[in-house]
Formats: C-alpha cells, sequence, structure tokens
C-alpha cells in the first residue's frame, strides 16, 4: 500500500493536474464541454494549470493573468461545477493528504462557487439587456 504525503513540489502539482483533466477529459458530462473549448491545446491549458497550482500553492510565482474570462462564455451551470468539484476532490484525495492537499481542495471549491456565481451573473445581466 501506498503511503499518501502532501503536495509539495511541482512534480506534485503535475501530477494531480494531469490525473485530475485526464479524468476529466473522460468524464461524460464535463469532459464534452472541455474537450471542445480546449481543443487540441490541451498541453497549453496544462503547462498554464500546472503554473497556476504551483503560484497558489507553493508560492512560486510562475502564473500571471485572470482566470475567470476564458471561463465566462462557457455552457456550463451549478452541476457543471458540482462534478468538477467531485473529480477534483477524488483526484486529490486519491494521490495526496495533508495541508496543501486540503488547501487545494479548499482553494478550488471556492473557485468553483465564484467562476458558477460570476457566469450566472453575466448571463443574467445579458438577458435583463435583451428585455
Amino acid at each position: 500500500m501506498t503511503i499518501l504525503t502532501d503536495i509539495t513540489t511541482l512534480k506534485d502539482i503535475k501530477l494531480l493536474v494531469d490525473t485530475f483533466y485526464a479524468k476529466v477529459q473522460k468524464d461524460e458530462f464535463i469532459g464534452p464541454i472541455f474537450n471542445e473549448k480546449i481543443g487540441n491545446r490541451w498541453p497549453e491549458h496544462l503547462e498554464k494549470m500546472y503554473r497556476f497550482w504551483q503560484t497558489i500553492l507553493l508560492e512560486v510565482h510562475s502564473y500571471s493573468g485572470s482566470p475567470f474570462p476564458p471561463h465566462k462564455q462557457l455552457p456550463v451551470a451549478k452541476e457543471h461545477f458540482d462534478r468538477w468539484m467531485e473529480i477534483f476532490t477524488a483526484t486529490t484525495d486519491s494521490l495526496f493528504v495533508g495541508p496543501l492537499a486540503e488547501e487545494a481542495k479548499l482553494r478550488a471549491t471556492n473557485m468553483a462557487e465564484m467562476f458558477n456565481y460570476k457566469i450566472e451573473y453575466f448571463r443574467n445581466a445579458a438577458e435583463n439587456l435583451k428585455l
């Protein structure tokens, strides 16, 4: 039996990100949305995610930018974010244990909630403009 450790290195981040997105790509519910949006740019997306999580968890400031705008127009709802979190939590728990693993799940939860809120806000604002 493998003893799980915490997320401590870029190698750990890459393992988490690669494992998670491999599951996302195959998921019947959210996979088609990601695969259509990202297309053949998965390597570029994964590199960006490595830098994002390295900045968030390891305080190595390798990511800059705003993560929300690329997600603003996605055809997603709360159920999609719930599934994303289900996969992220299960992946994290299967690979790591410790304070940074818990921090990753907390940050992912907060991000999912914020993205869902903002997408709904912009969607409702656009609908109200049409009225």
